[in-house]
């Protein structure tokens, strides 16, 4: 059933501006994104958007402000993690961030690749989670470490290294951009590993408001049921990272 946010005097949800093409201002300053769409969906999907406002703050008073009661969510790309999970309540992720491979187009791979990956060399991120992971599910690529995303973008363009392995969402923005010069695209995918990406973003709560968590829940499978989050997910990623 559809929860019964009647009662509530107001639903104000805290955000940032700096997080593009999630949360930012537009040419005219007014807040956009992804975000900004998703949290008035949420808000006529409760009927209860007269009394919905966004709010948005630096990202390091989020906390506080959500503390002191100046908003009742954040929506502002927090992940849930055990850490986070202790200071607020969450609901549902609404977005996973896959690895992915990317290699260049006219040698790109296709399902299934882990055996044609044998011996090819790999770039990704030094110390990273995507090296963890990298390195414990492809144990027989040539891992190339590189202290810079940038760096692995030229290696990969200059034929220094085989293919990527990183955050497939990062990878779809310089997929989509004029630096990548139409070089590459996404091979094989997507992986979702909670144990080492974690399970994606979630909208924050106080801990003891784990009702309104649960409203976002439902608001947010109805979104998903009926196509919106689908049309939200092509405006503001055009390239696909799933």
């Amino acid at each position: 059933p559809k929860p019964d946010l009647s009662a509530l005097p107001r639903l104000r949800f805290l955000t940032t501006t700096d997080f593009p093409p999630f949360n930012f201002l537009d040419g005219a300053g007014r807040l956009s994104g992804f975000h900004v769409d998703l949290a008035r969906a949420i808000c006529a999907e409760l009927d209860i958007a007269e009394k919905c406002q966004i709010q948005a703050l630096p990202w390091a008073e989020l906390e506080a402000a959500l503390k002191k009661g100046e908003g009742e969510a954040i929506i502002a790309g927090i992940a849930a993690t055990p850490e986070s999970r202790s200071k607020y309540a969450f609901s549902r992720s609404y977005l996973q961030f896959p690895a992915r491979f990317i290699m260049p187009k006219a040698k790109a791979l296709t399902e299934p690749i882990f055996d044609r990956l044998r011996g090819k060399r790999v770039g990704v991120t030094a110390g990273s989670a995507h090296e963890r992971m990298l390195r414990d599910y492809f144990g027989t690529v040539q891992v190339v470490p590189f202290a810079q995303l940038e760096e692995l973008y030229d290696g990969l363009k200059t034929g220094k290294v085989d293919a990527g392995f990183g955050d497939g969402m990062r990878f779809a923005f310089w997929l989509g951009s004029s630096n990548a010069a139409a070089c590459c695209r996404f091979a094989g995918g997507p992986y979702l590993a909670p144990e080492y990406l974690g399970s994606g973003m979630a909208i924050a709560t106080r801990a003891e408001d784990p009702a309104l968590a649960a409203a976002f829940d439902y608001a947010l499978q109805q979104i998903s049921v009926k196509g919106t989050f689908a049309e939200f997910y092509l405006r503001y990623f055009p390239v696909s990272f799933f």
